[in-house]
């Protein structure tokens, strides 16, 4: 193997998970108030379990330009533990922690390199410079709305490239567009992996030539941020193909449930049915603990009870009693209750209204499902929504059917909620 590292991005060290933690218990509070510290150590212990060449940052190592010692400290101690390992490291700053941002006077060891304001090329391995070579950029400030990748300049075309910067590749509308470029930036660049950082969804955005990747952060924050977060294992063979491993290094874990009530008639019913899912939550998180934001859906029985006072928050409680107290844990941190009383569906089909039309229309597709069709030539036409329609099976359009039908019953049945 030629080389191997990790790349690393959006640590957001010292994130303060505002107004989350002052409603958590103080089990939940002090393990969030770590995740960002907890989820960097993983990623320390992974490169030196790993025996990797180097460890890349791509960016947003803070939470926020005036970073706090405590998470100064804390990154340089992981650098420092690199390189006692005989580790290279090789960091750019981002939007949340450019050049221009207060820095504690701290030493860096010697095995790492943080770029400046303007492109430089860096050897991994300094002895054998032809080996493979870091491209990295920094913000000097945290605006930065130019496309960094044309201030790249000439690529050497001897050794294995990476780049290393921090942007929004292709107009990514769920990040602000600081650095933007296209993917066609990069693929002409003459680099041979970018790795990127930025949006912290990961994503392998061109598997090969180059090679274009988003780790993603490390660490998820809150309740958008779901599922394993982690790092890329990169390894690269004598030929310069690259093999893409991700690795989770996350301490916590964020989701979000929904629990039909349609099939419920009690309230044990219900706390049967939270239990299971809050069982499964921790049964999927590879032993971390889980922070979930839950979501009722569907009309039944239960929603008698839930229409009560308080009813929503005596449920989380009473969830939080029986989960949050574990290691690990699972803290439901809120329920949003979108449930509806509960129909008879025979009773209104029979009826004169529009709601009875709309009914009976869904029974006959169920018995003739050509009449779907028939009804939607048009879009099966049109240019934009064809293309979803075509492959649909028949299990996908009864599925869709009873979709439609359960929106219309909510938006249109009398309900004295």
């Amino acid at each position: 193997m030629t080389l191997r590292y990790i790349h690393a991005a959006d640590l957001h060290l010292d994130s303060p998970f505002t107004g989350i933690r002052a409603a958590a218990p103080e089990n939940v509070a002090q393990t969030l108030y770590s995740a960002t510290f907890d989820s960097y150590r993983n990623i320390i212990d992974l490169c030196i379990s790993e025996r990797v060449d180097a460890l890349l940052v791509a960016g947003d190592i803070y939470d926020g330009a005036d970073r706090s010692l405590r998470a100064q400290q804390a990154f340089i101690d992981g650098l420092r533990s690199l390189d006692a390992a005989g580790i290279r490291s090789f960091v750019c700053h981002g939007n949340h922690d450019p050049l221009d941002g207060w820095e504690a006077r701290l030493a860096y060891p010697d095995g790492c390199h943080r770029f400046g304001s303007e492109f430089a090329a860096v050897p991994i391995f300094p002895d054998e410079p032809e080996r493979a070579l870091v491209y990295g950029i920094s913000y000097p400030t945290r605006d930065v709305y130019d496309n960094l990748v044309s201030q790249l300049g000439e690529v050497d075309e001897s050794a294995f490239t990476i780049g290393l910067l921090h942007a929004n590749v292709g107009g990514n509308t769920d990040h602000a567009l600081y650095a933007p470029c296209t993917l066609d930036d990069l693929a002409q660049s003459g680099i041979d992996y970018w790795a990127l950082g930025h949006v912290h969804t990961r994503q392998v955005l061109r598997e090969r030539t180059p090679t274009v990747v988003y780790p993603g952060n490390p660490q998820g924050r809150h309740p958008n941020e779901t599922g394993a977060r982690g790092v890329y294992l990169v390894e690269v063979d004598d030929t310069g193909n690259v093999g893409l491993e991700f690795r989770p290094t996350d301490t916590v874990r964020w989701e979000r449930i929904n629990i039909d009530i349609s099939a419920l008639e009690t309230e044990q019913d219900l706390l049967n049915e939270i239990d299971d899912a809050m069982q499964n939550l921790l049964d999927g998180a590879e032993g971390r603990s889980v922070v979930v934001r839950m979501t009722l859906t569907g009309r039944g029985e239960v929603n008698q009870f839930l229409r009560q006072a308080g009813a929503a928050e005596q449920l989380l409680a009473s969830i939080n009693d029986q989960w949050a107290e574990r290691l690990p844990f699972v803290w439901c941190e809120r329920i949003e209750d979108e449930t509806a009383a509960a129909i008879d569906r025979d009773a209104l089909r029979s009826g004169e209204d529009f709601l009875a039309e709309v009914l009976r229309t869904a029974d006959q597709i169920r018995e003739d499902p050509e009449t779907l069709q028939d009804g939607l030539a048009e879009l099966y036409q049109h240019r934009r929504f064809r293309q979803h329609l075509a492959n649909l099976t028949e299990a996908e359009i009864a599925a869709l059917l009873d979709e439609a039908e359960a929106l219309a019953v909510n938006l249109l049945a009398e309900d004295d909620r």
